[in-house]
């Protein structure tokens, strides 16, 4: 059997674009909790929602772990398919989707509880990981985080980093922490860091920094001790409101944040629509007039100029904050963020 949503006669209409990311991480569904203590549904996961947010900005990804036969794995899927994503297995696997129970407070700020033993998305090996990239002649970079990251899981996801990295891909790793789906935390710090160590580009958020316990005064002071800790040649660092940094390793350090008023329904999935627009702008090429960046292996750790970081900072911004005015993790199309960019550029004109 095969997801019924797979078969030729049901891909998306339009032209598929090279597969040029693939990712590797949880899918699951979150049950959010409503003001009146209801239990909504909504697909999610960090690495499922990053997945997504790509396919849905035009970028050709691939889904690299197995999902469930179950109603809640084909639902999954569902979500894949319709958002141009392509799975790596698209033969659904004999055990169960993960749950997630997630908890609002008065700012729309999610905390999480999960259930993950034995669940599909966990049924693979770093071999299957590494043979299906290897599969992927265009494949440009790899992204995984959050709870891919546990401890448990280190057999699976550190040797696959490692070999991307030196097959001259682009690794790129959410430092999320989910320290509530854990009991021992200090070992999932450790196997985090391990990760970022394979990374060309972190995303890390100021609750990201502290739970790892990186030192410094501040979260900016904290993101630069964690770059200067790893390989990474650029690391990303959210700070909700306050907006966003995008550091690089030669000490250039670009920021921005939303001039305009947001009105923020709830923040589930900001940080892995952030991620996916910084992904995005990362591989924007001359067909969306723009200029491509060169991720093959000099490109890797060569300086990027700052109108471009900027630029990649600010597609990533907009992103996030088309995702926190919607309901859970409503992704933009590429073409709404352009739309939001254009409107922050003729207000930054009439305000000149």
């Amino acid at each position: 059997m095969v997801f019924p949503i797979q078969s030729a006669d049901s891909r998306p209409a339009h032209t598929a674009p090279p597969l040029r990311v693939a990712t590797a991480g949880e899918a699951l569904f979150d049950l959010i909790e409503e003001p009146d203590g209801r239990l909504k549904p909504c697909a999610g996961g960090a690495v499922y929602n990053l997945t997504r947010a790509l396919g849905l900005q035009g970028v050709g990804t691939q889904y690299l772990n197995p999902l469930s036969g179950d109603m809640l794995g084909r639902q999954l899927a569902r979500g894949l398919h319709d958002a141009g994503v392509a799975l790596a297995a698209p033969t659904p696997v004999r055990a169960p989707s993960a749950l997630a129970l997630a908890a609002l407070d008065a700012e729309g700020k999610a905390s999480y509880s999960f259930y993950r033993d034995g669940v599909a998305d966990r049924q693979v090996t770093a071999a299957a990981l590494t043979a299906a990239c290897a599969a992927l002649p265009e494949l440009q970079v790899v992204a995984t985080g959050c709870l891919a990251l546990v401890a448990q899981d280190a057999a699976i996801y550190q040797p696959w980093l490692a070999a991307q990295r030196t097959a001259g891909r682009m690794v790129v790793v959410d430092a999320n922490l989910r320290l509530s789906a854990v009991d021992d935390a200090e070992a999932y710090r450790a196997n985090v860091k391990a990760a970022l160590q394979h990374a060309h580009l972190i995303k890390v958020s100021d609750d990201d920094l502290e739970a790892l316990a990186v030192p410094g005064t501040t979260a900016l002071e904290r993101a630069h001790c964690l770059q200067q800790q790893t390989q990474a040649q650029w690391l990303a660092l959210t700070l909700g409101p306050e907006g966003a940094w995008l550091l690089q390793r030669d000490g250039l350090a670009v920021h921005a944040r939303e001039e305009a008023p947001i009105t923020v329904v709830d923040t589930v999935g900001a940080g892995d629509c952030f991620l996916a627009g910084l992904i995005t702008a990362w591989l924007a090429g001359p067909e969306r007039g723009e200029e491509a960046l060169t991720l093959r292996t000099g490109g890797l750790t060569a300086p990027v100029a700052e109108a471009r970081l900027r630029a990649v900072l600010h597609h990533a911004l907009a992103s996030a904050s088309h995702c926190v005015e919607r309901a859970g993790c409503t992704p933009p199309r590429y073409e709404e963020v352009q739309e939001r960019l254009a409107l922050r550029r003729s207000a930054t004109a009439a305000g000149q």
